[in-house]
């Protein structure tokens, strides 16, 4: 049977809440949401690795799992808004370079790829590299990384996040995460840019927080950093959200970025710890940011009521 109410409901203003769900994606999707009413889907399916979630496989031959990427795209293509956005993030291992080509391959059957991102975990720059102007007295090597004990391939340090959408022309807000120029004489040089800002481009660097316990800081084997959807969020144009969708949910990363912006967002996951644990997060984030809205808009989400709760 079905679940007849959310998992958990947590306002994040009058009109805007967080709803999470504990069901299958593939089959909530199309159930819980409206036809055509997302406007954004950011997530991160399970990559096939052997990753050891609590209450899924990850361990598929390689037809049966792309199978399944084809029903998240079949299930994500009955909601997504004529205008939307699918942000979809996927790793791959070293020795199996080709299955995040082969998850976006399957999922452009239906939608265009218009762009693709490089979420940058870790990264060494050389001083000298850097540039006299940044004045670095040394090397850097920033952000975290699995270290690999092979003498075949050198450490992951990115993933990608292709980004989908109907058409391939759907305009974005690229100043929402832009960056400021390095050489000053550009904002002069370049036409628009009198803002002193710049398209960040498509390499993210976003390190993970460092982990001292992982049961207590994330207790999740595959997770991403809040700020990744945030950023997709805003490229997409934060006020064009009119609700934002994670199929994937997890310990809710991507509920807290909506959270963080005041968008309308539904969660889902087939994981009850993990949701719970997303809830507290969310709950957080809420104290923190002092329960961040957005101007009176309806969510389209169909589920349940208004207040804060999570069962089980």
């Amino acid at each position: 049977m079905p679940p007849a109410r959310p998992f958990a409901r947590l306002p994040l203003g009058p009109h805007a809440s967080v709803v999470l769900w504990c069901e299958d994606a593939i089959v909530g999707l199309p159930r819980r949401l409206p036809s055509r009413g997302v406007d954004v889907v950011v997530t991160s399916p399970p990559y096939n690795r052997k990753v050891a979630y609590s209450t899924y496989s990850d361990d598929r031959p390689r037809a049966e799992y792309l199978a399944w990427i084809g029903e998240l795209r079949d299930a994500v293509d009955a909601v997504l808004a004529p205008a939307g956005s699918f942000f979809l993030n996927v790793g791959g291992a070293p020795s199996d370079p080709f299955l995040p080509l082969d998850v976006a391959r399957e999922t452009a059957r239906t939608f265009v790829l218009q762009n693709v991102i490089h979420w940058v975990k870790s990264i060494a720059i050389d001083r000298t590299a850097a540039g006299r102007a940044v004045a670095l007295d040394r090397d850097l090597a920033l952000g975290h990384y699995r270290p690999m004990a092979s003498d075949r391939y050198v450490h992951g340090a990115h993933e990608y996040v292709f980004h989908f959408s109907r058409r391939g022309d759907v305009p974005l807000d690229r100043l929402a995460i832009g960056v400021p120029y390095q050489d000053k004489s550009n904002v002069a040089r370049w036409g628009g840019a009198a803002a002193d800002l710049r398209c960040r481009g498509n390499t993210w660097f976003l390190p993970y927080p460092t982990i001292r316990h992982r049961a207590r800081d994330r207790p999740h084997p595959a997770s991403f950093p809040p700020e990744l959807p945030e950023w997709c969020l805003r490229l997409h144009g934060r006020e064009r959200v009119r609700l934002a969708v994670d199929p994937f949910v997890g310990i809710g990363s991507s509920a807290v970025a909506a959270a963080r912006l005041g968008v309308p967002f539904v969660g889902f996951d087939v994981d009850r710890e993990y949701l719970s644990v997303a809830v507290e997060r969310v709950r957080a984030e809420r104290t923190s940011a002092n329960a961040p809205t957005r101007p009176s808009r309806k969510s389209p989400a169909r589920a349940g009521s208004t207040t804060a709760s999570a069962s089980g």
